[in-house]
């Protein structure tokens, strides 16, 4: 999860920063990935992607690799291996991803684990609001993420051999449960009312119609690559977070965007949608639903607060990391400070549903 910077920190590629063996990863490549002719160049992406992210380019072709850190990790965390099933699971559906070209599960070949995919050429958007785009072409941009996140949760997991990708049943209790958890036992953190209030509210008024499917868990604009010139998603990437559980909050975290203050995470931060060529939260919402058959959303306010909660339960944790002194760099401190943010928009849109 990215916190909203200058983009050109996050742009292009260049030094390797997690080292690895090149000629190792190199003689992999002539094995597993069809195609293959070197010699290989190694740059790393500038981004800020948990699992460090290479282009590996070729006289003929250029590829995408991503790894694990290297280190001791939280078990389960930075499943680089679980990307590319989803990836691969999801290649003959109407959902566009990058292409899988090879997987290792071999730690002695980089180090980690990893896979190798083609590179997608493209446009990332880091401004929710599209400024970069005429305004009168910016509404084209949303309904692209509109249908593409619409596809993705009419995929039946069963039928692309996902569907024992997650736990089933009782997403939001579970949810719930882990971030009200994680929150109360920071101590160092400190409590807050908003969150307290949250904790208290949110296993009550879980909606009784909960359905389970494929979630991408950060779908955001700038998480897609788009076609270099057309209002079209080629690629969806970092599918880290991806499982089985309610679509409808998958799209809702999407739709934070809305509300986000785009210091945070890209958003709009309340601003009016309509002068910027945008469509409004409401149509937004009611394309999806068209989509994906729903005939609306009862209790939207509720999916709205559940994921403000989860975010401000993660920037809790990382201002309690902060005051132990576990995370010192800058982005963990302006996580930390935007905190109380998060947990007030939270209790906001909590207070709506009532």
């Amino acid at each position: 999860m990215r916190m909203a910077t200058d983009a050109s920190a996050n742009i292009g590629a260049g030094e390797v920063r997690v080292a690895l063996d090149a000629a190792a990863l190199e003689t992999w490549l002539e094995a597993n990935v069809a195609g293959y002719r070197g010699p290989l160049t190694i740059e790393q992406f500038k981004g800020g992607q948990s699992n460090p992210t290479y282009r590996l380019t070729t006289p003929g072709a250029q590829y995408v690799m991503r790894r694990k850190p290297p280190g001791e990790l939280v078990k389960g965390a930075h499943d680089v291996l679980r990307e590319a099933r989803v990836l691969s699971a999801l290649a003959p559906t109407a959902v566009p991803v990058p292409a899988v070209l090879g997987i290792c599960d071999d730690d002695a070949v980089v180090g980690s684990a990893f896979y190798v995919m083609a590179l997608v050429e493209g446009r990332i958007f880091w401004d929710a609001s599209f400024g970069e785009v005429p305004v009168g072409e910016r509404a084209a941009y949303f309904d692209a993420m509109n249908t593409v996140i619409a596809a993705l949760h009419r995929v039946d997991p069963e039928a692309v051999g996902l569907g024992d990708f997650g736990r089933p049943g009782n997403y939001f209790a579970r949810q719930i449960g882990r971030w009200s958890k994680q929150y109360l036992e920071d101590e160092a953190a400190g409590r807050n009312a908003d969150m307290d209030a949250l904790v208290e509210w949110l296993p009550q008024n879980i909606p009784a119609d909960e359905d389970s499917g494929i979630v991408h868990g950060d779908f955001r604009c700038d998480n897609m690559i788009f076609h270099p010139t057309e209002p079209r998603v080629v690629a969806v990437l970092d599918w880290e977070l991806s499982t089985l559980g309610s679509p409808v909050s998958d799209f809702a975290y999407h739709a934070l965007m809305y509300r986000m203050p785009p210091d945070i995470v890209a958003g709009l931060g309340g601003a009016d949608p309509v002068p910027l060529g945008l469509p409004t939260e409401a149509a937004y919402v009611d394309a999806y639903c068209r989509r994906t058959g729903r005939s609306g959303i009862p209790g939207w306010d509720f999916y709205v607060a559940f994921n403000f909660f989860r975010l401000a339960a993660i920037f809790h944790g990382i201002k309690g990391r902060v005051i132990r002194g576990s995370a010192n760099s800058a982005h963990a401190r302006e996580r930390a400070e935007a905190f109380p943010r998060l947990a007030s928009l939270a209790r906001q849109a909590m207070e709506a549903c009532r």
